[in-house]
């Protein structure tokens, strides 16, 4: 099967601020040969890692629960229940997860291994995270957790049965991409 190609001739910023919202001007060739030019418009925030932290030996995970305004925007009440997630800024994908259990969840985590990596939806975002597995003990929380309040943030640490954060996908309380695949990827691989 042949693939058509495309590339960008242009960017213009159309919108900066905490994010940045560029027009892009593509030109392409279809996988049918038909000559395109496309218009369109991505958000960029940079890159990003999240972890799911799991104390085997109690059968746990640790989650956020925190207001996004993308999730608000689109109709949802916007209290998303997620793994804790960052951005990169000057870490590594490793380095970030582990600065963000910390901020987040107030928790050291152990044995990190690396799940994949994905984008979070790439027909308009340009966002890539880098996806990690972790353990942590009931030693390992050093604080309440909660996130930074110089940037705001306002999250619920919640800690609960993974066998309940598995049923939160089905029933729909869980709706976060990386949430769900991180879980799922403990419901294959930890059971």
């Amino acid at each position: 099967m042949s693939t058509g190609t495309y590339r960008i001739i242009s960017r213009e910023i159309m919108a900066k601020g905490w994010s940045s919202l560029s027009q892009l001007k593509v030109v392409g060739t279809r996988r049918d040969g038909r000559q395109v030019e496309l218009i369109r418009e991505v958000a960029d925030h940079g890159h990003g890692a999240s972890i799911l932290p799991v104390d085997h030996t109690r059968g746990l995970c640790l989650l956020v629960r925190q207001w996004r305004a993308g999730a608000a925007f689109a109709g949802h009440e916007g209290w998303l229940i997620e793994t804790c997630a960052g951005l990169l800024d000057a870490d590594d994908p490793e380095g970030c997860a582990r600065r963000e259990a910390l901020e987040e969840l107030g928790t050291q985590v152990h044995n990190i291994t690396s799940v994949g990596q994905c984008f979070s939806s790439p027909g308009a975002v340009s966002e890539h995270i880098s996806l990690f597995m972790g353990t942590y003990g009931a030693a390992d929380r050093l604080s309440e957790g909660g996130g930074l309040h110089a940037e705001d943030e306002d999250i619920e640490v919640l800690e609960m049965p993974l066998a309940a954060a598995y049923a939160m996908i089905a029933t729909g309380e869980i709706v976060d991409a990386k949430t769900i695949i991180l879980l799922q990827h403990a419901m294959l691989n930890l059971s």
